[in-house]
């Protein structure tokens, strides 16, 4: 009984914020010194479905955002990882793909501003891609450093021993072999760029209206309830990520082990 007691406990402490945000994004008028909102609508939720009020456009935005870094960053960052493995000077190669984690990302985009002005860039959806990409390729190749090893050496070369070439090794060989490690920095490359709000605020100075700085623009405005409502927007990706990872990426791990 103790025992139930204590999951339950758990769960109601690990869900209460979830809960409370989306109970917020369904409120109206909150005066002082009521302890809950005065009132209760749907609207908040009925003016996604119409203007939106730019937060449905944010979502989309950060969502097509997000999913292009990813794809970039892992398809470069595990191609990437692949020369610097096998480099005579892997471990220099690797220390500096540290480098960007050295500054917080509003000191890094501070460093990289005049680059992104020079270049037109500044204010552009490119440019807040492009700046994000600094700092998602990096931890892509850090990530994917531990995946190559001599067996994975030898499983390429008998590729080419049999008359294949890279195309083939990558396709039908390392590729399959590393799904599940190519997914899961997928969706971490996701959070990364989904979470992201340095880079994109000073980089993108503003024009660039992503979900999260839509959520700091409300809680500057003391906007609780839209605020409320573009959190749990913001937070439905994790949400499916976490179960995507534990339905599909988790059961791969498993195969991958009794193999």
């Amino acid at each position: 009984m103790t025992r139930k007691l204590s999951r339950l406990a758990l769960w109601v402490i690990v869900l209460f914020p979830f809960g409370f945000i989306l109970t917020l994004s369904f409120g109206q008028r909150w005066p002082y010194p009521r302890l809950f909102p005065q009132s209760w609508t749907l609207s908040n939720w009925i003016e996604i479905g119409q203007s939106g009020a730019g937060i449905t456009s944010s979502f989309w935005l950060s969502l097509s955002l997000s999913l292009s870094v990813a794809i970039i960053a892992t398809t470069l960052s595990f191609w990437g990882s692949r020369q610097i493995a096998f480099h005579p000077q892997k471990q220099v190669l690797l220390r500096f793909a540290y480098f960007p984690y050295v500054f917080a990302p509003v000191i890094l985009a501070a460093c990289l501003q005049y680059f992104f002005v020079r270049s037109g860039l500044y204010g552009q959806l490119a440019g807040v891609l492009i700046a994000q990409l600094c700092i998602t390729i990096p931890y892509g190749l850090l990530f994917f450093s531990s995946f190559w090893n001599p067996k994975r050496k030898a499983m390429e070369e008998s590729v080419y021993t049999l008359g294949g070439n890279v195309w083939q090794a990558y396709r039908m060989v390392l590729i399959p072999t590393a799904r599940p490690t190519i997914l899961t920095c997928f969706f971490q490359l996701f959070l990364i760029s989904w979470f992201e709000y340095g880079l994109t605020q000073l980089i993108g100075v503003g024009k660039v209206d992503t979900l999260t700085l839509r959520v700091f623009q409300y809680v500057n405005e003391s906007n609780i309830f839209l605020a409320a409502l573009a959190s749990v927007l913001l937070i439905m990706p994790p949400i499916v990520l976490l179960w995507l990872n534990k339905r599909y990426i988790f059961r791969l791990n498993t195969n991958k082990d009794l193999l």
